[in-house]
């Protein structure tokens, strides 16, 4: 406290820029490290997770997570969840587990590998040739609920973050980027492909689809970080594999590109993977009060026509639509590609494609509940969609033949919009 009164340091500008988006990287394409999915475990107010989004052929959706939660110096909550959702049946499984005895880097493995008394996540090479690298994930998360898979990553579609290097995908908040208030980093596989089985309440699910994978850690406290967060995940067997990711975060007002009062600023990173190739990564920042044209390189979701929702009492879109632009990324090959995909969610009397809308407070640990504040008489939610949707590309004919004419791709689109704050 009393270094504080005589520090030397020179004082901050209260205009000075307290945001550095990763979405205003020179480099698009950061090939991913084997550091850049290990484990960082890190202390202070720090949300890391590791989530499988997997559709089966049946189109039913698999997500497996894995949270380690760390306030100061409380012990780190870590939890096991899982959501298997059958569009058909409208039936949901849910699993939420806090486990026992988490390490990372078990005996003979390293920091991509984790495991608990109630699972193993463990990354090894693949024995199949065309795919380069593979977790296996077993767990036990009940009596009735028993998981074993296998989700490998093709060689022609490598993870990736925005921006190259050890800091590659991080996001800074505060006006010093050695020395941050806080940060939020996405590390991805675009795309997956998964083999296994589920046994619930003894009945055998045959596990064998498409996805993809993300390792994201939020080095800040969620209500602080960002007021609204959209997420969309396309994926399609059509053309050798077809995928469509994009993740979006929107700051609170404290952080933007003139310090506290500058804040709303949008911050979006996406890929394509057309052929079963990494085709295009994309990554683009909207500041507030600046508008977006169209460019060569853009990552946008919109909520189209919101309506409010009583039982949330948020605008609920009543459809999203999410685009791409970027150059291509195949070697040989020039051109643009842009795509985009629309869904009509309905609306909240009557909605399509409606999952759950999650209570965002009754899902994070207890003890991070209890240190996370929000304005009286909100309270955050989660929406997810999932249906079939098409994904209108275009690009060079040399990734997919016709696609310069614009090629309309049958899949299935699972998409959240989270409002926090």
């Amino acid at each position: 406290m009393f270094s504080s009164l005589f520090s030397t340091a020179p004082p901050v500008d209260p205009k000075a820029q307290n945001l550095f988006p990763v979405s205003e990287s020179s480099d698009l394409l950061g090939e991913l490290e084997a550091k850049d999915l290990e484990w960082t475990c890190a202390g202070g107010f720090t949300a890391e997770t590791q989530i499988f989004y997997q559709f089966l052929q049946d189109g039913t959706m698999l997500m497996c997570q894995v949270i380690h939660s760390s306030i100061g110096l409380w012990y780190p909550t870590i939890q096991f969840t899982c959501k298997i959702y059958n569009p058909t049946t409208k039936e949901t499984i849910w699993r939420s587990v806090n486990v026992t005895n988490f390490t990372a880097a078990p005996p003979g493995l390293d920091k991509r590998s984790s495991k608990a008394d109630q699972f193993s996540i463990t990354h090894k090479p693949s024995s199949d040739d065309s795919h380069a690298e593979m977790y296996t994930i077993r767990a036990n998360l009940s009596d009735n609920l028993q998981i074993s898979l296998d989700v490998s990553r093709p060689s022609a579609a490598p993870g990736f973050k925005i921006g190259k290097g050890p800091k590659g995908g991080y996001s800074y908040f505060g006006s010093d980027q050695q020395k941050p208030d806080g940060y939020v980093v996405h590390r991805f596989w675009p795309r997956t492909k998964v083999s296994g089985h589920i046994i619930h309440n003894g009945r055998a699910i045959v596990a064998e689809g498409h996805g993809m994978l993300v390792h994201a850690i939020q080095g800040m406290r969620p209500d602080l970080l960002a007021s609204r967060w959209n997420f969309a995940h396309f994926q399609s067997d059509a053309h050798d594999g077809v995928s469509a990711i994009q993740m979006e975060f929107k700051t609170l007002d404290t952080h933007g590109r003139h310090g506290p009062g500058s804040g709303g600023v949008v911050v979006n990173v996406g890929s394509l993977v057309l052929g079963g190739k990494l085709a295009a990564v994309t990554a683009e920042t909207k500041w507030a009060g600046e508008g977006q044209s169209v460019k060569a390189v853009m990552s946008r979701a919109h909520h189209l026509n919101p309506v409010h929702d009583p039982d949330t009492g948020y605008m609920q879109p009543t459809a999203v639509e999410f685009r791409w632009a970027g150059p291509s990324l195949l070697p040989g090959v020039d051109g643009s590609v842009n795509a985009s995909v629309h869904l009509d969610v309905g609306s909240p009397s009557s909605p399509k494609g409606l999952i759950e809308k999650v209570d965002f407070l009754a899902e994070i640990p207890y003890v991070i509940k209890t240190m996370v504040s929000y304005v009286a008489g909100t309270k955050p939610y989660i929406y997810q969609w999932q249906d079939k949707a098409k994904l209108v590309v275009r690009g060079p004919d040399a990734i997919i033949p016709g696609l310069s004419e614009g090629l309309d791709v049958e899949g299935v689109l699972y998409t959240e919009a989270s409002f926090i704050s």
